[in-house]
């Protein structure tokens, strides 16, 4: 579903063990029960979490989940809480288990275990920071200094170009450095890597940010020139309210000149590979020279420009923009990204003063949440960011048994098999897209738990005491990491998560999906639970990330990920009115106040929900065998499918995280995947869902794509 690389921490359900029996509302149960499992056999549904009050066909995120929701309490140091969070806490209480034994058996130098234990130890030694003050800033705030001339000024923000999410699978399309740079192989040339420039550049989530005229929003901007002034008053910069006045008004600029989150999830707009020497032709202003000989590109022939309008408009103001304004800028965002670590979504590795302003805007401001993490829960997230291999390779070790691979290896061949039965039986196909549909989804690779391949630290230096520079070393390695690829054979079977990720995706570019070991747990995944439950939590993550090969996007890559479009034109116009259908229902949702779902933004991962939940249930049926599904806990078979379904939306979200996530985000609010069920028929046998109903749809307007 790639729930995004950077978490949606969305949704809760309790401890099964924990949860106590409820009686069955009689007006959702089932007519006649084929079976009584017996008692000792887990529903897998979080009964005590469900609201009876509540009529499934009206609301079925707060029927499955409204008894949970009215008693639960956000944590403060949480701008969300729910399902995805519970697999988070069980991670990181992992991860804390592993890196205590790693720092008390006091490993040997030059290896992954001690640059595990070292980088920790750097982060948890807050003397350490206080003292160190910004000494790990030095060589680049002095580099920024140093600017004197427009060639300066490209070398500078060359140098500070990291690599950047996949723009296929991201959600805001742009980094927090002037570019970002992604490597992957080539839109239309599958067997080499090529690079693709990405816009970026600004300090808030996103260009709406800068230019909307709601109250919300600027109160937002004011709070922002405030934390900026305030940063630069603490790094002892003079003129703060001045400087951070002309930052905004620099940002504000950059905003402007960025492509808007819909234009950039078009990969035909973004498909504008350019010859390195026509940049200062196309996007004049930059010295592009200066800035690919910085940024370690000046080997490639040809870039991709991802957003072409954004690179030239960027360009631009590089040119014309004073200098000083510039150095302003750097300065601050330098500060900004040592004492916010948006890999953590936490206080960065500053000294304190500088990491609570951070927070104080990141944190409270855009995201709602009044109290940060404790600082040894940021200190797991920062190392497992930074070593992500090395720590996820003794994660998988330890916590992902070969039993579990087995379980959820069968259950993606079965759900495959259900979508190659789904396709056979379209009518509205056309014979030859539905053979290319299912040659794709035949050659999809399928990554379950872990890589056949780990990462090599080897030349990344990690220091006890410094605990800024190993970050800054680690996202360096990174994007060298990235680079190093160009030139080479295409890695098919590579990984863009660690196994302690709670997250899974689907590559187009690969064909291939990942699903990482810390999603594969309760409550998504139990081995001993009822088969209802897990294909109706995992499975549809499963058939989630399986349709998201054959949705707006995947439609547009074959079986070798080379962009090329493989519906023919009568099937592509079934395909556009579907979804234009889905998306109208999406966007009649309005979660805050006068804030409605986007459902053009939306529209690829709507599509992959109500797919996703239809082949996973053709497949829990098939797995019957042709036999009813016991009754337990008073639920049928597919009642606890759709429950299980719901709960793993459950979410309680603060309102400044959800206008963030409703204007930035390629997915839907949690809420509103929950009420997927509503295009799929048995939901309707299962719960009795009828016309008058608000989540009702006629069966002609339910919409089936796949």
């Amino acid at each position: 579903m790639h729930l995004n690389r950077n978490l949606l921490f969305l949704a809760l359900a309790c401890s099964l063990a924990a949860c106590k029996p409820a009686s069955n509302d009689t007006a959702n149960a089932p007519a006649t029960p084929a079976a009584t499992a017996p008692a000792t056999v887990s529903s897998g549904v979080d009964l005590a979490g469900i609201d009876k009050s509540v009529k499934p066909g009206d609301d079925f995120d707060a029927y499955a989940n409204g008894s949970w929701r009215k008693t639960f309490e956000i944590p403060e140091d949480r701008s969300n809480y729910g399902a995805f969070t519970v697999l988070v806490e069980t991670a990181e209480r992992r991860n804390a288990e592993l890196i205590a034994q790693l720092a008390a058996s006091k490993p040997a130098p030059g290896t992954d275990a001690r640059r595990i234990a070292d980088f920790h130890a750097a982060y948890m030694d807050e003397a350490g920071i206080e003292q160190r003050g910004l000494e790990p800033l030095k060589p680049q705030l002095d580099a920024i200094e140093a600017i004197a001339s427009r060639a300066d000024l490209a070398r500078a923000l060359g140098a500070s170009v990291r690599a950047d999410t996949d723009p296929l699978n991201a959600t805001n399309f742009y980094t927090d450095n002037l570019f970002g740079v992604f490597v992957a192989q080539g839109l239309q040339d599958p067997e080499h890597y090529v690079a693709s420039l990405m816009q970026g550049g600004l300090g808030m989530p996103d260009r709406e940010y800068y230019l909307s005229g709601d109250k919300e929003m600027v109160e937002t901007r004011n709070a922002y020139e405030t934390y900026v002034a305030a940063m630069l008053k603490q790094a002892g910069i003079a003129d703060a309210e001045k400087k951070a006045k002309s930052i905004l008004a620099l940002e504000t600029k950059i905003a402007k000149a960025h492509a808007p989150v819909v234009d950039s999830q078009d990969v035909h707009k973004a498909n504008n590979p350019w010859e390195q020497a026509a940049f200062a032709r196309k996007a004049p202003g930059m010295d592009w020279t200066a800035f690919f000989a910085a940024s370690g590109l000046a080997p490639q022939k040809s870039i991709v420009a991802w957003q072409p309008r954004a690179i030239t408009g960027i360009s631009k103001l590089v040119g014309s923009e004073p200098l000083p304004a510039w150095q302003d800028y750097l300065r601050f965002h330098a500060l900004d990204h040592g004492a916010w670590n948006a890999a953590t979504r936490g206080p960065g590795e500053l000294p304190k003063a500088y990491a609570d302003l951070a927070f104080g805007f990141h944190g409270t401001t855009l995201s709602g949440t009044p109290k940060a993490r404790e600082r040894s829960k940021r200190a797991l997230d920062a190392t497992s960011a930074a070593l992500g291999d090395a720590v996820g390779k003794l994660y998988a070790e330890k916590y992902f048994p070969a039993s579990s691979k087995a379980m959820v290896e069968e259950m993606v061949r079965n759900i495959l098999a259900a979508f190659d039965e789904r396709v056979d039986s379209l009518a509205w196909m056309t014979p030859e897209t539905k053979a290319k549909a299912r040659d794709k989804a035949k050659t999809m690779r399928v990554g379950v738990g872990y890589p056949d391949a780990w990462r090599d630290y080897s030349t990344l230096e990690i220091r006890p005491d410094d605990a800024l520079g190993n970050r800054l070393r680690a996202e360096l390695f990174e994007y060298q990491h990235q680079l190093a690829k160009l030139g080479q054979p295409v890695a098919r079977g590579e990984w863009w998560m660690t196994p302690q990720t709670v997250n899974a995706v689907q590559l187009p570019l690969q064909n291939a999906m990942n699903f990482p070991a810390a999603i594969l747990e309760k409550p998504f995944f139990d081995p001993k639970a009822d088969p209802a439950s897990n294909y109706g939590s995992i499975g549809a993550v499963i058939g989630h990330e399986i349709s998201h090969g054959f949705d707006d996007t995947g439609a547009e890559f074959d079986a070798q990920g080379r962009l090329s479009n493989w519906w023919t034109p009568e099937d592509a116009r079934h395909f556009r009115e579907a979804t234009k259908k889905l998306a109208a229902q999406y966007s009649a949702y309005e979660p805050l106040p006068g804030l409605h779902v986007n459902g053009e933004l939306t529209s690829g991962e709507n599509i992959a929900d109500v797919s996703g939940l239809t082949i996973a249930y053709m497949a829990y049926r098939k797995s019957l065998g042709g036999k009813e599904a016991p009754v337990i806990d008073g639920l049928t078979g597919d009642q606890r499918f759709f429950l299980a379904y719901g709960q793993t939306w459950r979410s309680k979200i603060r309102d400044a995280a959800l206008r963030q996530r409703i204007l930035t985000d390629g997915h839907a609010p949690a809420a509103q995947r929950a009420q997927t069920v509503r295009n799929v028929d048995a939901w309707y046998d299962a719960f009795g869902a009828k016309p008058g109903e608000k989540l009702y749809l006629a069966p002609a307007d339910r919409v089936k794509i796949w």
